[in-house]
C-alpha cells in the first residue's frame, strides 16, 4: 500500500475506528470518543468529538492550567493529555504521561493511557510493554487485548493484530469498536472486502457510534462507491461535521493511483495480503 494511505489508515486505527487506545486513557464506555470526566477537571459544555479546532484549543487551555495545578492527579492528567493528542501535540501528550505515571505507577488506567501516548508518539514496542503491565491475567481487559491488536497493526503485524482483535471479542462479543479495528486492520493490508464486512457488522450492533460508521463510508467510497460512502457518511451528524468527513472521503479518493493500486490489490488471492505484512 502506498505510504500515504498507509499513514492515514494507521492514525484512523487509534483514532476513528476504535476506542482502544483513545477510550482506555479514560476508562469510559468504549464506544465512546474521549469523553471527559468531571470531578476535580474542568467541565466541558459538550462532548469532545462534537468540537470544533477552536472549542478544542479552549478546552486544552482549560485543562493545562488545571494539569499545572495538580500534575500528579491521574485524572486531570489522562484527559489533558489526550487533549494534546487530539490537538496534534503528541509530543507534549507523551510528557504530560511520563510524569502522571510516575506519579501513578500502579495506576491500569494512567498505564492504558500512557502506552496510547507512546504508541501515538512512534514508541510502538514500549507501548506494548506499558499496556502489557497494565493487564491482570486472571481478569483480562479486553480494551487493552485491543489496544495491543492496534498497535501491531502499526507495527506491520497483522496476524498478530488480528488475534488479539479476535482474543477481545471471545471477552466482549460483537463489541463495534474491536470489530471495528478488526476491519480497519483489512484495510492495511487492502482486502477492502473482508474490512467491509466487519465493518457492517460493527456499524449494525446498537452501541456503534459515529466513527465506526464513518470507517464504514470510508471503505465503501475506496471501493467506488461514492454516493453509498456518502450517504453513511452524513448520519447522525451535524451538516458542518458531515461536509468535513465527505470532504475527507472526497480527499482520500481524489488519489486515483493510490486507490486503483488498493483495488487492485484488494482482487489478490484471500490471505495473500497477511503474508507480506508479517
Amino acid at each position: 500500500m502506498p505510504a500515504s494511505l498507509t499513514t492515514t489508515f494507521t492514525n484512523r486505527i487509534l483514532q476513528g475506528a476504535a476506542a482502544s487506545l483513545l477510550v482506555l486513557a479514560l476508562a469510559g464506555c468504549s464506544t465512546t470518543k474521549d469523553r471527559m470526566t468531571t470531578g476535580s477537571v474542568p467541565k466541558l459544555t459538550k462532548p469532545v468529538e462534537e468540537m470544533d479546532a477552536t472549542e478544542l484549543r479552549s478546552a486544552t487551555d482549560r485543562l493545562g492550567q488545571a494539569y499545572e495545578k495538580n500534575p500528579r492527579d491521574p485524572v486531570t492528567g489522562v484527559n489533558y493529555a489526550n487533549l494534546l493528542r487530539m490537538n496534534g501535540r503528541d509530543t507534549q501528550a507523551l510528557a504530560v504521561m511520563q510524569q502522571v505515571a510516575i506519579a501513578n505507577p500502579g495506576d491500569r488506567n494512567v498505564l492504558a493511557a500512557y502506552g496510547k501516548a507512546q504508541a501515538a508518539a512512534g514508541q510502538f514496542q514500549q507501548a506494548l510493554d506499558t499496556i502489557g503491565r497494565a493487564q491482570t491475567p486472571d481478569r483480562p481487559d479486553w480494551k487493552l487485548i485491543s489496544a495491543q491488536g492496534a498497535i501491531l497493526d502499526q507495527m506491520g503485524r497483522a496476524s498478530d493484530a488480528r488475534q488479539r482483535y479476535r482474543d477481545a471479542l471471545d471477552i466482549q462479543p460483537n463489541e463495534p469498536s474491536i470489530l471495528s479495528n478488526l476491519g480497519m486492520s483489512y484495510v492495511l493490508t487492502g482486502d477492502l472486502r473482508t474490512a467491509e464486512t466487519y465493518l457492517r457488522s460493527a456499524a449494525n450492533q446498537p452501541t456503534a457510534d459515529s466513527r465506526v460508521r464513518q470507517n464504514l463510508a470510508l471503505v465503501v467510497g475506496l471501493q467506488g462507491r461514492f454516493p453509498e460512502a456518502e450517504q453513511i457518511a452524513r448520519r447522525e451528524l451535524s451538516p458542518q461535521q458531515a461536509d468535513a468527513n465527505v470532504a475527507y472521503l472526497r480527499g482520500m479518493l481524489s488519489q486515483q493511483n493510490s486507490w486503483q493500486k488498493l483495488a487492485a490489490k484488494d482482487k489478490t488471492p484471500q490471505g495473500a495480503g497477511d503474508s507480506s505484512t508479517n
